[in-house]
């Protein structure tokens, strides 16, 4: 008794703070900007769930981002500053403090601009997952004034955006929710289950009412199983497909030539093109059935409003660029626009019109331009070498083609590596110096959806974990530290933000929704109808249908194909789609699962796999060791293995960047993973 009552006179506990719900967004690599609340209690993150305030989103958030306190908490988050104290590729590092670390980089730059000059720095970056503010802003005005060499960056959405700017101008398309009233929705190289997921509820819903669906995909997603049609063609030939269905509308009297007089040019151009691909000749280079084709063709000519979602799985291939262009004509030769949810979704980026070269008010230097996708062959160069690579959003030893090269020169002692991240990622092994980054949840930036019509602030909600520090910060005390202040910057979040707010892309009444409600629509709103309230960003305000710029730059000839890049010794078509449980390499560390190679029933019988044995996967280019999986999800000649896998999921540390090709794309200079042609045996 005594010791229960000599207990109850210790000091009562502070009562615990009651958790606090904190609004946010979602800046992560998706189109759909969703907003977030986050529960955060003594200082920590509980839990993160979606918001209303983005009605599109409406308080519905994918699991990548809902468990993203996984990340946030997890063995691989860095922590502190760190130099390497071991041998390149070995990962062992020695904690230092930020004075330390800054003075090391500093001296390291002026050091390699004083013997090799500034073009022997190489920034490596790549923003998918971050917003306006911490991507190409004042780490741009850091390296554009020091001259460095820049960065293409065309490991996504190159071809298609040339396409894109090249036929419309990037002109904003159809809103996702107005998708419930299309007749007909056509899914080209997107899958919206994976990436995207607003868009679903929403297709769901017009198939509910009645609406047909079309998807074009060589894999069977979840939304091909619901599908009317499903063309399950071979990787790379998007664009005979997408012609033959142009050469039908002309032949058959299905193109609405009156439209195309006063809101096209180039017409007699791409009709010779098109010209050139039958149904019949398509369908066989597809690997389809002519009727199939046909029937498809015919339900988009007799359907109104009739939706395209055209996505980026088109791109990554030879003919990528001339492919999307081709896809994205389809609605303005067969009609499809001047009506609500008719036409086109494609990235609603150009909605926005942001430029951030008059925010840091550094021009861009002409110094030389180093495609990302090449960043091996860059690294192998003994002509005019980089010597300090500053690798920063982005994981290139895991998501740049050709990675048997990659690692080959992040792992030369002349090279000083720079990492700046959040994780300790597969490139991070290979660092001299280690920079904690901070995540979306520990620091300001601004969002724009280019799927949904919506801008929002990304908000703190804890503070900063351990010793990490976020991009604006980081590259500001650089900017100091190497002389590169000019008097006038803009610095902080609040004025960076502010100075986008002023562009004339968000009229008075959506600056003033940002202040009341932190969030915006562009000017143009957010439910455009394509050629009544919004129209091509081109000079004339018309579709150019073959441009002669792109007939210019395009590698053959705009819409001329390429033939499969098949052989004998390697004669399966792989595909690197995004993984369900990351956001390219983002979050796939906490994927625990072994990486497994989808493969046909008829492709395994054919080599005595069985469904779950090791196989080895190879091209010239390299070699990848997993097991298989078989499943009638994949047409025979093709195989699977997704993209932004770390080396740790797979049995030899390898993974389907080490059989992609360094490209390029016919239009943009992009990447062509799609383009790995591989061999397969059992291990």
């Amino acid at each position: 008794m005594s010791e229960m009552i000599e207990t109850s006179r210790q000091p009562a506990a502070a009562p615990a703070a009651a958790p606090a719900v904190l609004p946010t967004a979602c800046p992560l690599d998706c189109p759909d900007s969703c907003s977030l609340d986050a529960t955060v209690a003594d200082g920590k993150l509980e839990r993160l769930e979606g918001s209303r305030k983005n009605p599109v989103t409406a308080g519905y958030i994918c699991s990548k981002v809902r468990n993203f306190g996984r990340h946030v908490y997890g063995p691989d988050r860095l922590l502190h500053p760190a130099v390497r104290v071991g041998g390149k590729g070995e990962g062992r590092f020695e904690n230092v403090s930020w004075p330390e670390a800054y003075e090391l980089m500093a001296a390291k730059i002026r050091q390699t601009v004083a013997e090799h000059g500034a073009e022997a720095i190489l920034p490596f970056n790549y923003g998918g997952s971050n917003g306006l503010l911490t991507d190409g802003l004042l780490d741009a005005r850091l390296f554009r004034r020091l001259g460095t060499s820049r960065l293409a960056h065309t490991i996504c959405a190159a071809a298609t955006s040339r396409a894109a700017v090249g036929l419309y101008g990037k002109m904003p398309g159809v809103a996702y929710d107005d998708y419930p009233q299309a007749k007909l929705i056509v899914i080209w190289g997107a899958n919206p289950s994976g990436s995207g997921i607003h868009l679903v509820p929403f297709v769901l819903e017009a198939l509910e009412k009645g609406a047909r669906l079309v998807v074009v995909d060589p894999r069977r997603t979840q939304l091909a199983k619901k599908a009317d049609i499903h063309l399950q063609l071979r990787p790379g030939t998007d664009l005979p497909l997408a012609l033959a269905i142009h050469n039908w509308f002309f032949r058959e009297g299905q193109a609405d030539l009156a439209f195309l007089d006063q809101h096209a040019t180039g017409v007699e151009a791409f009709r010779q093109k098109a010209a050139a691909w039958t149904i019949e000749a398509a369908a066989a280079e597809c690997g389809l059935v002519a009727a199939q084709v046909e029937a498809f063709a015919r339900l988009y000519a007799a359907s109104s409003p009739a939706v395209l979602r055209c996505g980026w799985g088109q791109e990554r291939n030879r003919n990528g660029g001339s492919s999307t262009a081709a896809i994205l004509a389809l609605p303005a030769v067969a009609g499809k626009f001047q009506l609500r949810a008719g036409g086109y979704t494609a990235s609603n980026s150009g909605a926005w019109g942001f430029d951030s070269g008059k925010v840091i008010a550094a021009e861009e230097p002409a110094t030389r331009l180093i495609n990302m996708n090449r960043l091996g062959k860059v690294l192998a160069a003994e002509e005019d070498p980089v010597k300090l690579l500053f690798v920063y959003n982005a994981n290139p030893l895991a998501t740049v083609p050709d990675q048997v090269q990659v690692e080959k020169g992040l792992r030369r002692e002349d090279l000083f590596t720079v990492v700046f991240d959040q994780v300790k990622t597969d490139t991070a092994i290979y660092a001299d110096l280690l920079l904690p980054a901070t995540t979306f949840l520990e620091h300001h930036d601004l969002k724009k959806g280019y799927g949904a019509y919506a801008l929002q602030p990304v908000r703190p909600v804890i503070a900063p974990c351990g010793d990490s520090k976020p991009n604006i910060e980081v590259f500001r005390e650089l900017i100091h530290r190497l002389g590169l202040h000019r008097e006038g910057d803009l610095e902080s979040p609040e004025e960076l933000q502010q100075a986008f707010l002023a562009q004339g892309s968000i009229d008075e009444k959506g600056r003033q929704d940002f202040a009341d409600n932190a969030i915006a629509t562009p000017a143009g709103g957010r439910h455009p109808v394509q050629f009544v309230d919004s129209f091509p960003r081109t000079e004339d305000r018309k579709v150019h249908l073959h441009p002669p710029a792109l007939e210019e730059e395009a590698l053959g000839g705009l819409y001329v194909y390429k033939k499969d890049p098949a052989s004998q010794e390697t004669p399966l078509a792989l595909i690197s789609p995004a993984h369900a449980k990351a956001i390219s390499s983002n979050l796939a560390q906490l994927i625990k699962k072994e990486a497994e190679l989808e493969m046909s029933p008829v492709d395994a019988h054919a080599r005595g796999i069985q469904n779950g044995e090791e196989v080895r996967v190879w091209n010239s280019l390299g070699e990848v060791r997993c097991k298989v999986k078989v499943t009638t999800d994949q047409r025979p000649g093709v195989v699977e293995l997704p993209k932004g896998l770390w080396r740790r999921h797979t049995r030899n540390g390898m993974t389907s960047n080490a059989l992609c090709p360094d490209g390029p794309t016919d239009l943009g200079d992009g990447a062509v993973f799609n383009d790995a042609r591989v061999q397969v045996a059992k291990a």
